[in-house]
């Protein structure tokens, strides 16, 4: 399979992911099948946006570089993480919170419930900067990628729409989806001093040095949405790809350039055909650059709504086999809760074998 892959990490042309009536174009089916087959080896793909959007993205992640600098080290309790594992609130996380064992800050901006009015002290925190146009962008590709995907597994147009948001929101409705604007490793945040004691040396599979946090080492994270799509301000984010080995996915990204990645949603709607993308940060060049900002990144994840179900009804009617753990609706908030563990089927991550040829697709 491997020989019959892409060379290296998937680039794909948003321009030719957008779908259009008619037969589609060589262009598409081309973008289609990158695309999968860069999800198949490396569980991620690199997305290329026009290059208009590229000052979108860089000025929100200098506007992230600031918000998160003028952070005080020591942050209040009330926005510290105290149970990682803690999903009940999976669909209300809004504002600042801040992880001091992973060395990591997360502004989330959920539309329709993230405030911009005054806190208790009467303040107004003024969020980064271009949220609103940075979701809408993201938002847009990520449904794009989601049908890409779609119809390379041959399942009809816009299979997920019914649990997905609407577009734009109804009256009083509250974004399942989130943009989170993240902060990694900044020197002045608390334990910081810690982290920097603590820090452990290894080598990657490919002989280079990398360093994590004791922490970092062990801990991995697999998104629960159904795309992710994030931009950095610079590389740090390694992907475990089908052979078992940790890739650094955006060391060589142009400015208008993403990483996207599938999560455990769009595993558990496709029957475990699409495997979710393992990940974790990589703090080195923070460390050795001695860099005062860290590392910000923003990153889309296009999630299901909580009132709906999680089914594979589309695969079965695309006459894909479903195994007699995706045979039964799930329902999303019960979804949310499960560990990663109770959602996996295998203890290590099936490999997604799409078909190597399908009318209309390769031909």
């Amino acid at each position: 399979m491997a020989s019959n892959g892409v060379p290296a990490l998937g680039r794909v042309n948003l321009a030719d992911l957008m779908p259009c009536e008619g037969i589609p174009s060589d262009a598409y089916k081309l973008s289609v099948s990158t695309l999968s087959q860069s999800l198949v080896q490396y569980s991620a793909a690199i997305i290329q946006f026009p290059g208009s959007d590229a000052a979108l993205l860089r000025s929100c992640l200098d506007s992230a570089r600031l918000y998160f600098q003028q952070k005080p080290a020591y942050p209040c309790s009330a926005d510290i993480i105290h149970n990682q594992d803690d999903t009940r609130d999976w669909c209300k996380s809004s504002g600042y919170r801040a992880d001091t064992q992973l060395w990591q800050e997360v502004y989330d901006f959920r539309p329709g419930l993230t405030p911009i009015e005054p806190n208790n002290d009467g303040i107004i925190e003024l969020p980064p900067s271009g949220l609103v146009d940075v979701f809408s962008l993201l938002g847009k590709a990520a449904r794009d990628v989601l049908d890409a995907v779609s119809f390379y597994l041959n399942l009809r147009s816009n299979p997920f729409t019914e649990i997905l948001d609407n577009v734009p929101l109804r009256n009083r409705e509250i974004s399942s989806s989130v943009l989170s604007v993240c902060c990694h490793a900044r020197p002045s945040f608390q334990g910081a001093h810690e982290h920097h004691n603590s820090l452990t040396t290894t080598q990657d599979d490919s002989g280079q040095l990398v360093m994590f946090s004791d922490n970092q080492e062990h801990h991995h994270e697999v998104d629960r949405s159904l795309v992710t799509i994030v931009k950095s301000d610079r590389a740090g984010l390694r992907i475990r790809d089908f052979q078992g080995q940790w890739v650094l996915v955006d060391g060589d990204l142009g400015p208008q350039e993403a990483v996207l990645y599938p999560g455990l949603a769009l595993y558990q709607a496709t029957a475990g055909y699409v495997s979710p993308a393992m990940h974790r940060p990589d703090n080195t060049g923070i460390v050795q650059d001695s860099n005062m900002y860290g590392r910000c990144s923003v990153a889309f994840k296009l999630m299901p709504k909580s009132t709906t179900n999680l089914n594979c009804s589309e695969m079965r009617a695309a006459g894909h086999g479903v195994e007699a753990q995706f045979q039964l609706p799930v329902p999303v908030d019960d979804f949310m809760q499960r560990s990663t563990d109770q959602l996996l089927s295998r203890n290590n991550f099936p490999t997604f074998n799409y078909p190597t040829s399908q009318d209309g697709i390769l031909g």
